[in-house]
């Protein structure tokens, strides 16, 4: 597995580094086939230390898990004790992910924008209905069950996923309701 370990305005030494990547590659390995990378970044949030990891699987899947922690450390080792607990409750589904498939998730290209929040209001009222976008990116979206794209969104952690489904051309849209339920939507 590759590691990319990164902090943000912090030194990462060595001796971090290497921890991250013994424990990280512990826990992942036990419950995942094959990881590809790993990315994990420290911050600096007021006095405690915010650590992201995100691993990369070969199935196309990524699981992502955050902490906090006035250690260094300790924000690590939760953060690696959650992707471990994400990684634990689906290992069943992770290991048969691609039991039926010879290639792995198909994926398909797409833009994605970010658009200006309304929210300011120091700026000028509008000329039209028409949003200001700051920021244009490419992205992937992936071929998956419902089932997979809902284990997916939930590795993730994201409250959305668009995906398209496996023999259809249309997208579909997983999302996590107020209520706690998922919600699925297929045009």
């Amino acid at each position: 597995m590759r590691y990319q370990i990164s902090g943000k305005q912090i030194d990462i030494g060595s001796a971090l580094q290497t921890h991250v990547q013994t424990e990280l590659g512990v826990a992942v390995g036990k419950y995942a086939e094959r990881p590809t990378d790993a990315q994990v970044v420290f911050s600096k949030s007021g006095h405690e230390f915010v650590c992201e990891a995100t691993v990369h699987l070969s199935t196309g899947l990524t699981a992502t898990a955050k902490a906090r922690g006035t250690e260094i450390y300790g924000a690590f080792d939760a953060c690696c004790e959650k992707m471990e607990k994400q990684l634990r409750r689906y290992k069943r589904r992770l290991k048969d992910h691609h039991k039926d498939r010879r290639e792995p998730v198909e994926l398909f290209g797409a833009s994605s924008y970010i658009l200006a929040s309304e929210a300011d209001e120091t700026l000028p009222e509008p000329d039209s209905l028409q949003p200001m976008i700051v920021a244009e990116m490419e992205t992937k979206i992936q071929s998956l069950s419902v089932g997979e794209a809902v284990m997916q969104m939930e590795l993730a952690g994201a409250p959305v996923l668009v995906f398209r489904k496996e023999g259809q051309e249309r997208l579909n849209v997983v999302y996590r309701r107020e209520d706690g339920n998922i919600g699925w939507i297929d045009p």
